[in-house]
C-alpha cells in the first residue's frame, strides 16, 4: 500500500514571505465593514446573501497590487474582507426578530447597540474558536471538496485576471447604484400593482371588477392583486446568481400564494371581510388582499419553512454525523502538536478552550441580563455552547461540501431556537422575557454558525496557497470584532430610513427580513403563545407534499410564499436572463472555454449590480435625515419607464457576458470565478 502524497502548498513551506501586515488588515476590515452592510441590506430586503469571498479576492488583489503585495498578502486581506458577510448574515436573520416579536421597545441605540453588538462579538469569536478546533481533521480531508475555496484560491493565482474582473464589478456597482437611486428620485417607478383582478369561481375569464358593488365582486370568483416585477438591480442580479431553476422555484411560492391561496380566501372570507374594507362604496381590494397574505399566507408559508429546514438537515445527517465524529476526534489529539511547519501553526487547542471558556462566562452574565434568573442563564448559555459548537462543527463541514453560498445557517438556527424556547417553557418563562432569552441564544448560534463555516473556508484557502492558520485565526478574530462593532449601524440606517419615509421598518414591505420574521414568530409561538398553529400545520403539510413529489428545495417555495410578491417576481427575471445568455451562447456553438468565460462574466456583472444598489441603498437610507426638500424628486413616477430600464439591464447582463467570451483558441478561465 503506498503512502499518500502529501500536500504541497503553492507557496512552499520553506519560503520566506511577507503575509500579515498592517495595509492588509486595513484594507480588508474596510472591505468587510462594505460588504457586510451590503448583504446586511440584502439580506432584509430579499432574504438572500451573498459570498463576499470573490469581491474580496478581486478588489483587495487589485488595492494591494499597487503597493506590490505578495499572493499571502492577497489572501489575509480577503480574509479579512470576507468574514463581515458572516457577521451580517447572522445579524439579519436574527437581530430584526427582537423587534419584530417586542422584546426590544425599538432598534434605537439606547435600546439595541450594546445587546446587539454583545450578541455578534460573542457569537463571532466563539465560532472563531469553535471552528479553531476542528481545523486540521476538516482542512485536510480529501472527501470535502471545499469548491468555493478551490475557487478563491484560482483567484488569487490567477493575479492578472484579477485585474479585468475588477473593471467588471466596479462598472457595474456603477450602474446598479445610478439605476437604483434614480429610482428613487421618482424618475420611474420603482414597482407596479395589477388591482382588481378577479378569477372566475365557474372557470370563467378574467374581469375587471367594480370597486362599488362588493357582492357582484365576492359572487364573480376570488379576488387577487399581482405586482409587476420590481425594477431592482440586487434582485436581478440575485436571480441570475442562485440561475433560472431555483429562481423559478422560489417564484412558483410566489404564484402558488398570490394565483392560488389569496384568491380561494377572498372567495370564502369576502363576504365577512368587506364591510370593513368598504368606505362610501368603494371597496378596497388591495388592502384585502394584503392582510389575507400577510396574516393567513405568511404563517402557512411558516410551516413550509419549518419543513423545508428539517428536510434539509436530514438530506445532510451524514455530512452532520461525520462533522461531529472528526471534531471530537481532533479535540482529543490536539494537544499532541510539536515541531510544526510554518503552515502547520495555528492556536493551541488549550487557549482555545481556555477562551471558549471565557465566552461561556460571559453568555451567563448575558443572559441574565436578559432573563433576571440565573439557572435560565446558566441553561441558555449550556444550550448555546453545546449546540453552537455541533453546529459550528456542522456548518463547517457543509462548507466543505456545498461552500458558504449554500450553506442552511438558518436552518440550524432554527433547531437551535426550537430546544431554547422548549427549555424555557419548561423552567416557566413566558412573554418578552422568554422571548428575548430564546432569540438571544439563537443569536449567538447562528452567527457563530457562519463565521465558522466562512473561517474554515478561509482556512482551507491558506491550507492551498500555503497561509499560515495562526495568522488567518488572529486576523479573523480582530475582523469579526470590529465587524461587530459596527454592524448595528447600517441595520439602524435601513430600518430608521424606513420608518422615516412612512414604512415599517424591520418585518414591512421595504424590508420584509423573512429569516427574522420566522424566528420572531416561531419564538412568540412557542414561549408567548401567539402563534398560529393551524395554519403553520397547513404549512407543513403543504412542505411534505412538496418533499414528496421531489421538489429540488421546499424550503426555497416556501420563502417565495412568504416575500413580496414584485420580489420573487424580479428575482425570476433575473434567471430568466441568465438562462437567455447561456442559451445564446450555446447557440453560437461556444466551446468550454468561451462558455466559461460568459459565466465568469456574468457572475461578475450580476455581483456588481448587486454591490451597488446595496451600497447606495444605504446612502438612500442616511439621506432621510436631510431637510425637507433636498432630496430630488422627479414627481409622478411612470412604470413604462422603469419597465423601459428593466429591459436595459436584462441586455446589458446579456451582452456584456456575451462580449468577454473570447476567442476558441484561448485557455479557459479558472472555474473559480463563480
Amino acid at each position: 500500500m503506498s503512502t499518500p502524497k502529501r500536500h504541497q502548498p503553492f507557496v512552499p513551506e520553506t519560503l520566506q514571505m511577507t503575509e500579515f501586515t498592517v495595509r492588509a488588515v486595513l484594507i480588508g476590515i474596510v472591505l468587510t465593514l462594505v460588504l457586510g452592510a451590503a448583504n446586511a441590506y440584502l439580506g432584509l430586503r430579499a432574504g438572500i446573501t451573498i459570498a463576499a469571498t470573490y469581491p474580496a479576492a478581486v478588489i483587495g488583489m487589485a488595492a494591494l497590487r499597487a503597493f506590490r503585495g505578495s499572493i499571502l498578502e492577497e489572501n489575509i486581506c480577503r480574509t479579512a474582507g470576507s468574514i463581515g458577510e458572516s457577521v451580517a448574515a447572522g445579524a439579519i436573520f436574527t437581530l430584526p426578530a427582537f423587534v419584530i416579536a417586542k422584546a426590544w421597545p425599538s432598534f434605537g441605540f439606547e435600546d439595541a447597540y450594546w445587546k446587539s453588538t454583545a450578541l455578534m462579538i460573542v457569537g463571532s469569536i466563539i465560532g472563531v474558536l469553535f471552528v479553531s478546533l476542528v481545523r486540521r481533521v476538516m482542512v485536510e480531508d480529501p472527501e470535502l471538496p471545499f469548491p468555493e475555496s478551490t475557487a478563491a484560491a484560482e483567484i488569487h493565482k490567477a493575479g492578472a485576471r484579477g485585474a479585468q474582473a475588477v473593471k467588471f464589478l466596479f462598472y457595474n456597482i456603477l450602474i446598479g447604484g445610478v439605476v437604483y437611486l434614480l429610482g428613487k428620485f421618482n424618475l420611474f417607478a420603482l414597482d407596479h400593482q395589477f388591482s382588481n383582478i378577479a378569477i372566475g369561481s365557474l372557470g370563467a375569464s378574467r374581469v375587471r371588477l367594480s370597486q362599488t358593488n362588493t357582492d357582484q365582486a365576492i359572487a364573480t370568483g376570488g379576488f387577487t392583486s399581482f405586482a409587476a416585477p420590481e425594477i431592482s438591480p440586487a434582485y436581478l442580479g440575485v436571480g441570475y446568481i442562485i440561475g433560472p431553476k431555483l429562481a423559478a422555484l422560489q417564484f412558483s411560492g410566489g404564484v402558488f400564494a398570490w394565483g392560488l391561496m389569496v384568491p380561494l380566501l377572498i372567495y370564502f372570507l369576502g363576504p365577512q371581510l368587506a364591510p370593513s374594507y368598504t368606505a362610501d362604496g368603494v371597496t378596497n381590494w388591495d388592502g384585502m388582499a394584503a392582510a389575507l397574505w400577510r396574516f393567513i399566507v405568511r404563517p402557512i408559508a411558516v410551516g413550509g419553512m419549518l419543513v423545508g429546514a428539517a428536510y434539509t438537515l436530514f438530506r445532510m445527517r451524514k455530512s452532520l454525523g461525520a462533522g461531529l465524529s472528526r471534531a471530537f476526534a481532533e479535540v482529543g489529539g490536539a494537544a499532541q502538536e510539536q515541531n510544526l511547519s510554518r503552515t502547520e501553526r495555528y492556536m493551541s487547542s488549550k487557549v482555545v478552550l481556555a477562551l471558549i471558556g471565557m465566552m461561556f462566562i460571559l453568555m451567563i452574565g448575558l443572559y441574565y441580563y436578559f432573563s433576571g434568573s440565573p439557572s435560565a442563564a446558566l441553561v441558555a448559555a449550556t444550550v448555546m455552547i453545546v449546540i453552537g459548537f455541533f453546529f459550528a462543527t456542522v456548518s463547517g463541514s457543509l462548507v466543505g461540501m456545498i461552500g458558504s453560498s449554500n450553506n442552511p445557517i438558518s436552518g440550524l438556527t432554527l433547531s437551535t431556537l426550537i430546544i431554547a424556547a422548549l427549555l424555557m417553557v419548561a423552567l416557566g418563562f413566558t412573554g418578552p422575557t422568554g422571548v428575548a432569552v430564546v432569540l438571544g441564544v439563537a443569536a449567538v448560534v447562528c452567527v457563530s454558525s457562519a463565521v465558522a463555516g466562512e473561517l474554515l473556508q478561509d482556512f482551507k484557502v491558506g491550507y492551498i496557497l500555503g497561509g499560515t492558520p495562526r495568522t488567518i485565526q488572529i486576523v479573523e478574530l480582530i475582523a469579526v470584532v470590529v465587524a461587530s462593532l459596527v454592524m448595528y449601524f447600517p441595520l439602524w440606517l435601513l430600518n430608521e430610513g424606513d420608518l422615516r419615509q412612512g414604512g415599517q421598518g424591520f418585518g414591512g414591505k421595504a424590508l420584509p427580513a423573512p429569516q427574522a420574521g420566522l424566528m420572531a414568530m416561531l419564538a412568540q409561538g412557542i414561549v408567548g403563545g401567539e402563534m398560529a398553529w393551524p395554519l403553520v400545520v397547513v404549512g407543513m403539510f403543504i412542505g411534505i407534499v412538496m418533499i414528496m413529489l421531489q421538489v429540488r428545495s421546499p424550503m426555497l417555495f416556501a420563502v417565495g410564499m412568504y416575500l413580496p410578491f414584485g420580489t420573487t417576481f424580479a428575482i425570476f427575471c433575473g434567471g430568466l436572463i441568465r438562462w437567455i445568455a447561456e442559451s445564446v451562447a450555446k447557440g453560437r456553438g461556444y466551446n468550454e472555454a468561451q462558455l466559461a468565460r460568459v459565466e465568469n462574466a456574468g457572475i461578475l456583472t450580476a455581483s456588481g449590480l448587486i454591490a451597488g444598489e446595496a451600497l447606495i441603498g444605504l446612502v438612500w437610507s442616511g439621506m432621510q435625515f436631510l431637510p425637507a426638500g433636498m432630496i430630488p424628486d422627479f414627481k409622478n413616477p411612470n412604470y413604462l419607464i422603469g419597465f423601459a430600464v428593466l429591459l436595459g439591464l436584462a441586455v446589458l447582463m446579456i451582452r456584456l457576458p456575451l462580449s468577454n467570451a473570447g476567442s476558441p483558441d484561448e485557455p479557459a478561465p479558472p472555474a473559480a470565478m463563480m
